[in-house]
């Protein structure tokens, strides 16, 4: 993988090229294969549904503007964007950023997506008023919202066979209640406590019927990040549980930068020794065409955001485990794809943007914008913010945001000044908490460009006599810093002020968002900010790893020079087709057995213990797991023995599972 400094050298001689196109994170590794994260950027608390042959996906928004993203999938890997379900949630003076008010960390969450005779439902959560349903006929729309007549925390909505529509809802005592005929309430007397807390599930319901049995999983946090489900012959029960359908799986990912509790001024450094506080958790279940049984879930991608990834499910004992058999509730960040399609690999999101007209699909406000305020249309081929009072860029109005993409990307905002006037400033801003900015300051002498922080107040400044600006932030999620930068001709950058550290953090229940803004810090309504365009790269956007098939290689684990025997000298990497190796010495093979004992063996063709599955852990190093027992070669640390029976990679590689890749 290369390194933050590396790309940053690229990102900072780069010539912007604002609003091109550039290759993009894509799951499908376009040889049958699929890697997760689906997106490469947030998606949390998804729900997926299947209409006949076609999946359709949502997910939580929050404070932002549109929400509910509807996407659309053949193969349940490459997404397309159809639109948003909600335009505008507008709730009182919080909504609007007026008065003092925010609704950060709140909004519209836990959407529960479902399709019904010829509707499309979501039924989503807000914070201090009711629950909102939305419906249409067609996933591009038009949504209707309506207010429902109670809060369900994290619900999940199922239309039973017999014509019933049954709710549940609420943390580890959850409730069930059938809906009357409106959908808006629920029918008098049909409530009732199905699970007592304490006995194992958590919040985020999705609840199915399949066959005659009825299940729900939820995600519990209490301990670790994990995902319980229960299963019932009846709606109201008895209730079974099983603590666990998923487990420990954060693909190797270590915790990274985060907070001391809700202080955005105190930040703790990473720990790779914790563990289950990043693991898939949030998800449920779906059923392709031809039967084949897959799950999703999200997990923490530190402060890139919740990231969703897709599992294989093995039924077991009538569970839906996520994962192979042999290593149930671990999920393969590599395996193949649920249905085979001749899809191009492709996103679901333009992320540059030359304010054509249109925004791009991937843009979305910072709280409910005042539409007077901006325009693509004062100035084509420009985004015009005009200004207004605000205490701070929290506060400002019309802030335009769009995720930032992992693993690491560069954002080039192009900017003209000239329009500013005194008091105003304008810039490019990474939004999280704490957050920072590089922006124009228009005082009574000049221009000032500076580089502010949440956590370090204004770090940096220098007058500028340039109006027109090239405003940059590349950032590593893997290192988690972002180095910001200056341009005034668009190719040469000045980097201004030290790198920012970026945070995994709950204050916003969102990761960082590039955003362009524009307010008055004294108190007036100013002038204006025109912004030409908006351009991302990003430095590692294949998701194939990177197999080096046909070379001869060692392998040594991450961290450590032990190694075992068989690994000492050299191996010829073999392609078995499908992201799959055989690792050869000569007219042998590494083989492993039933019991995950690793030994030389004569070449065969087709042998599954002879073949492993190659992927990249989320923290850097390659794993290979073995097809004959879905389990990860690893070198075992009291033995010296070469195994494949390892559940899957930490992010401390304290079962040596996680392999360097020496010439």
């Amino acid at each position: 993988m290369k390194t933050f400094t590396s790309l940053l050298a690229l990102a900072l001689a780069a010539t912007p090229a604002v609003a091109a196109q550039h290759p993009t994170w894509t799951a499908d590794n376009g040889n049958g294969t699929y890697t997760n994260p689906l997106f490469y950027d947030e998606f949390s608390d998804p729900d997926m549904i299947r209409v006949g042959d076609d999946f359709y996906l949502t997910g939580t928004t929050m404070h932002a503007m549109p929400g509910l993203p509807i996407l659309h999938s053949k193969d349940m890997v490459n997404w397309d964007f159809v639109g948003y379900a909600l335009d505008t949630l507008d709730l009182g003076p919080a909504y609007r950023l007026e008065e003092g008010k925010s609704i950060y960390g709140q909004g519209i969450w836990a959407p529960s997506f479902r399709y019904h005779n010829g509707t499309f439902y979501i039924f989503s959560n807000v914070n201090h008023a009711m629950t909102q349903m939305f419906t249409a006929k067609s996933p591009k729309g038009p949504w209707t919202r309506t207010p429902m007549k109670r809060s369900f925390h994290d619900l999940s909505v199922l239309f039973d066979d017999d014509g019933k529509v049954y709710v549940v809802w609420g943390y580890q005592e959850l409730h069930l209640a059938q809906l009357d005929a409106s959908l808006t309430d629920i029918v008098p007397g049909s409530e009732r406590v199905i699970t007592q807390k304490g006995t194992g599930l958590g919040e985020g319901s999705h609840f199915y019927k399949f066959g005659d049995t009825y299940y729900i999983t939820t995600a519990e946090y209490s301990g670790s990040f994990r995902m319980p489900a229960a299963r019932a012959k009846s709606p109201l029960g008895p209730w079974e549980i099983n603590p666990s359908i998923s487990e420990h799986e954060d693909f190797g990912l270590g915790k990274g930068y985060h907070l001391r509790g809700k202080d955005p001024t105190t930040i703790l450094p990473p720990d790779p020794h914790a563990r289950d506080g990043m693991s898939m958790h949030q998800g449920g279940i779906i059923q392709t065409p031809k039967g084949d049984w897959w799950g999703w879930s999200m997990f923490e991608g530190n402060s890139v955001g919740r990231l969703t990834a897709l599992s294989p499910v093995t039924w077991k004992d009538g569970w839906p485990y996520f994962g192979l058999p042999g290593n149930l509730g671990r999920t393969p960040r590599t395996w193949v794809k649920p249905i085979a399609s001749a899809t191009p690999p492709h996103a679901p999101y333009t992320r540059s943007d030359s304010f054509d007209g249109t925004l791009a699909n991937v843009w979305e406000w910072n709280h409910v914008p005042d539409p007077a305020r901006w325009s693509l249309t004062e100035r084509p081929g420009s985004l015009r913010l005009h200004t207004a009072p605000a205490s701070d860029f929290l506060a400002a109005r019309n802030t335009l945001t769009q995720r930032a993409i992992g693993p690491q990307s560069t954002v080039t905002a192009e900017l003209d000044a000239s329009g500013l006037a005194v008091g105003d400033v304008a810039g490019l801003a990474l939004l999280n908490r704490p957050y920072a900015w590089l922006g124009v300051e228009r005082g009574a002498d000049g221009l000032t460009i500076v580089r502010f922080d949440e956590k370090g107040g204004r770090v940096a400044s220098a007058p500028i006599r340039a109006t027109h600006l090239w405003l940059r932030a590349a950032c590593d999620f893997d290192t988690e810093q972002a180095r910001l930068s200056y341009s005034t001709d668009g190719m040469h950058f000045t980097v201004l002020g030290p790198d920012f550290t970026t945070v995994y953090q709950l204050m916003t229940f969102q990761g960082v968002r590039y955003g362009l803004f524009a307010y008055n810090q004294r108190g007036a309504v100013g002038g204006f900010a025109d912004f030409a365009g908006v351009d991302v790269t990003e430095g590692h956007p294949e998701s194939r790893p990177a197999i080096p098939y046909g070379r001869r290689i060692t392998l040594r684990p991450v961290g450590s020079d032990h190694t075992a025997a068989l690994l000492r000298k050299p191996l010829l990497v073999a392609d078995r087709k499908l992201g799959r190796v055989a690792l050869l010495d000569g007219q042998n093979a590494l083989t492993v057995g039933a019991d995950g004992a690793v030994s030389l063996q004569p070449v065969r063709a087709n042998a599954p213990g002879q073949s492993f599955q190659w992927m990249e852990s989320l923290s850097g190093g390659a794993v290979l797991m073995s097809l004959a027992t879905n389990r990860y070669l690893h070198v075992d640390s009291a033995t010296g023995a070469l195994r494949a029976d390892s559940p899957g990679p930490t992010a401390d590689n304290a079962d040596l599972t996680r392999f360097r890749i020496l010439p």
